[in-house]
């Protein structure tokens, strides 16, 4: 008797091991998946709606906040949803000299849906000419994304929010 009730403590226990680390496994791949369009229809209802607040600028190119820097960006591809691209982001003073050097930090997220981008995009290269390329771009979904840039060089920090509106 004894030893029946050892092995069903043993396979109760096993079973719980095995549910524990497909989960743990499982849930980056399902959990976005499932889980999101329930936080989306959540967050939708705090906030009024999904769409993208009026007014936002879609500008591939401008002033940083403190109009220490002009900054661009362009992506490789088309941007689409659920691919990594590559970007290239181009950095001048504000009278229009190239920013070499520069030490940059990626961020971003989806503003109504208080959560940040999949991945951690980073500036991987200085190419020259005033061009850092960003690796590791990458949007989960359809909405209005912000991308941020903290740029720093020769002492001066700013930074600047582009502000993207994906269909999907």
């Amino acid at each position: 008797m004894q030893n029946k009730t050892l092995k069903t403590i043993l396979i109760i226990a096993l079973t719980a091991v095995i549910t524990v680390i497909a989960f743990i496994l499982l849930m980056p791949v399902l959990g976005p998946r499932f889980m999101h369009p329930l936080m989306a229809g959540r967050m939708e209802s705090m906030h009024g709606g999904s769409s993208a607040p009026s007014g936002l600028d879609y500008a591939t190119e401008r002033s940083t906040d403190n109009g220490a820097f002009q900054v661009s960006y362009a992506s490789e591809d088309a941007i689409a949803i659920n691919q990594i691209h590559t970007w290239t982001l181009h950095v001048e003073t504000a009278d229009g000299q190239p920013v070499e050097n520069a030490t940059i930090t990626v961020d971003g997220g989806m503003p109504q849906h208080g959560h940040g981008l999949p991945t951690a995009p980073q500036v991987t290269e200085y190419l020259g000419d005033g061009d850092y390329l960003v690796e590791g771009m990458k949007f989960q979904m359809g909405g209005w994304w912000e991308v941020k840039f903290n740029i720093t060089a020769s002492d001066v920090t700013d930074t600047i929010t582009f502000n993207l509106n994906l269909e999907g």
